[in-house]
C-alpha cells in the first residue's frame, strides 16, 4: 500500500469489512486505529506502527508483528496465537485475557503491560522485558523466559509449570501463591521477591539468588537449591522435604 496516505489507508481497512486476512501491511503508520474484531491471520505488520490501536478481539493467529510497535495499543481478547513479536514494542499495552499460546517474543518489550489471565503457554519470551508488567493468574506453562526482566512484575497466582525462567530477572517480583512445580529457575535473580503460598515443587533452583526473599509457606518440597542464596529470606513455614539443600547459602 505504498504511495497511500494514512487516511487511505484506514479508509481502505474499514472497506474490507474487518477482513484483512494475509494482507501486506508491514512499516504502515495505523497509529491509534480502530480494528476491534477484525481478522488479521498471518497479515504482514511487521514495522507497522499501530501504537494505541483498539486490536480487541482481534484475530492476529500466525501474523507477523516482529518489530511492530504495539505501545498502549488494546490487545485484551485478542488471539495471538503463533503470532511473531519478536523485537516488538508492547509497552503499557493492555493483553489481558489474550490468547498467546505459542507466540514468539523474543527480546519484546512488555514493560507495564497488562496481561492479567493471558495465556501464553508455549511461548518464546527470551529475554523479552516485562518490568513492572501485570501477568497476575497468567499462564505461562511450558514458556521460555530464560533472561527475561521482570523487575517489580506482578506474577501472583501465575501458573508457570515447567517454565524457563533460566537467568531471569525476578527482583521485586509478585509471584504470591504461583504455581512453579518443575519450573527451571535456574540462576534466577529472586531477590526481594515475594513468593508466599508459592508452589516451587520440584523446581530447579540451582544458583538461584533468594536473598532477602519472602517464602513464607513456600513448597519446596523435592526442589533443588544447590548453591542458592537464600540470606536474609523469610522461612516461615516453608517446605523443604527432600529438598537438596547442598552449599546453600543461609
Amino acid at each position: 500500500m505504498a504511495g497511500y496516505t494514512r487516511q487511505q489507508v484506514l479508509q481502505m481497512i474499514q472497506d474490507l469489512q474487518l477482513n484483512l486476512l494475509g494482507l501486506d501491511l508491514s512499516g504502515l503508520v495505523l497509529t491509534g486505529a480502530q480494528l476491534s474484531g477484525f481478522v488479521m491471520s498471518k497479515t504482514d505488520l511487521t514495522k507497522a506502527d499501530l501504537s494505541f490501536a483498539n486490536l480487541a478481539g482481534a484475530s492476529l493467529t500466525s501474523a507477523n508483528l516482529s518489530e511492530t510497535n504495539l505501545a498502549g495499543a488494546d490487545l485484551s481478547g485478542t488471539n495471538l496465537v503463533g503470532a511473531d513479536l519478536s523485537g516488538a514494542n508492547l509497552t503499557s499495552a493492555t493483553l489481558s485475557v489474550a490468547n498467546l499460546f505459542g507466540a514468539t517474543l523474543i527480546l519484546a518489550n512488555l514493560s507495564g503491560a497488562t496481561l492479567v489471565l493471558a495465556n501464553l503457554s508455549g511461548a518464546d519470551l527470551t529475554n523479552a522485558n516485562l518490568s513492572n508488567a501485570n501477568l497476575s493468574n497468567a499462564n505461562l506453562y511450558l514458556a521460555n523466559l530464560s533472561g527475561a526482566n521482570l523487575t517489580g512484575a506482578n506474577l501472583s497466582g501465575a501458573s508457570m509449570g515447567r517454565a524457563n525462567l533460566s537467568e531471569a530477572n525476578f527482583i521485586e517480583a509478585n509471584l504470591s501463591m504461583a504455581s512453579l512445580s518443575g519450573a527451571n529457575l535456574t540462576s534466577a535473580n529472586l531477590s526481594n521477591a515475594k513468593l508466599g503460598g508459592a508452589n516451587l515443587f520440584g523446581a530447579n533452583l540451582f544458583g538461584a539468588n533468594l536473598t532477602c526473599a519472602d517464602l513464607t509457606g513456600a513448597n519446596l518440597f523435592g526442589a533443588d537449591l544447590t548453591a542458592a542464596n537464600l540470606s536474609n529470606a523469610q522461612l516461615i513455614g516453608l517446605d523443604l522435604s527432600k529438598a537438596d539443600l547442598t552449599g546453600t547459602n543461609s
